[in-house]
């Protein structure tokens, strides 16, 4: 099963790199069938830089590669690519047509929106850049906060390490759930952060180390979830009025003070559900929502599924994975 990966200048090397290893721990693991096979496409086929200074070399250009892909994925370059020459938006194009399905990572949804083929299509990228994509292409639908969208045989996924999370699905749509799992597992990450959650964690967000004057707001959240977490009552922890905060969120992470709190307590109830056995009522109270109706009410806002229904999928999962690994051929 051939899948072309095109990367335009500067890309980012772990887009390449996650998909390369998800698709080779699948092979190693692949009871039947045909194995993947990868090709790296470049618009000039030399040795090129990707965003962070690694060389890396492709396999081919585009002007010799008329072999037809089963998948085609666009890579996307650190920020926002420049406009794709013509050859290169030719390429995509015809290589598109002639694949059972196409896609992008990141900013590589700009080069396919440029070469012609998300119009009137439901996307995704890295949020840092999805209002820019919906301002410049009016007739494409950025759906920001989503980690993977598919529509028909176009597929589009968020930033960076959301590579994996595509190479994952993907898996999962030719081989099943349980060969995605076991990927997912080799490779240490989460098999499938559902669809309608938001791209970045706001748990892990509230971890990085800046100068903000609302850091500690953002730790006195995560770590006090169950506390008055209101405007006013953070706003006087602050020392700063409710609108100067109000305005500190909005500016510093795009998001407001109420929804950031309730997608840090979603971000704890998920962690529950997934490591331990408590139950949901229990959950509900731990995270701060009070009551499992709340916690319900913003489970299927925010992500779509039931706290019951999420946990189910997730240890479901867990329990069809196939028991002994012993018999892969892992390198």
């Amino acid at each position: 099963m051939l899948i072309t990966i095109f990367a335009p200048a500067k890309v980012h090397l772990l887009e390449i790199a996650g998909l390369y290893d998800a698709f080779f721990e699948a092979n190693c693991k692949m009871p039947a069938g045909e194995p993947y096979r990868l090709r790296l496409i470049t618009e000039q086929g030399t040795l090129a830089e990707s965003a962070s200074g690694v060389g890396f070399m492709p396999d081919a250009a585009v002007a010799d590669v008329t072999e037809p892909s089963d998948t085609l994925i666009v890579v996307g370059p650190y920020g926002v690519p420049p406009r794709p020459s013509d050859a290169v938006a030719h390429w995509l194009r015809k290589q598109a047509g002639q694949a059972r399905r196409y896609g992008s990572i990141c900013t590589g949804a700009f080069l396919l929106a440029q070469a012609g083929l998300l119009s009137g299509h439901r996307v995704a990228t890295h949020w840092q850049y999805a209002e820019r994509l919906a301002a410049e292409y009016p007739d494409i639908r950025v759906e920001p906060d989503r980690i993977f969208v598919r529509e028909g045989a176009l597929f589009s996924s968020a930033g960076v390490t959301a590579a994996i999370d595509l190479a994952l699905a993907l898996i999962e749509e030719d081989h099943g759930r349980a060969l995605s799992l076991w990927v997912a597992r080799r490779l240490v990450v989460f098999l499938k952060r559902p669809g309608g959650q938001s791209q970045f964690s706001a748990t892990l967000t509230a971890q990085t180390a800046t100068t903000s004057p609302i850091d500690r707001i953002r730790l006195q959240i995560l770590e006090n979830p169950c506390a008055d977490l209101s405007l006013p009552a953070l706003a006087r922890a602050a020392g700063v009025s409710p609108r100067h905060l109000s305005r500190l969120f909005h500016a510093e992470l795009g998001i407001g003070v109420a929804d950031y709190v309730e997608l840090t307590r979603i971000d704890i109830a998920r962690r529950l559900l997934e490591d331990s056995t408590s139950p949901i009522k229990m959950i509900a109270y731990t995270a701060g929502f009070g009551s499992v109706a709340t916690l319900r009410r913003a489970f299927l806002r925010r992500i779509g599924v039931t706290p019951q229904d999420y946990r189910h999928g997730f240890h479901a999962a867990s329990d069809n994975d196939g028991g002994d690994e012993s018999g892969a051929a892992l390198s």
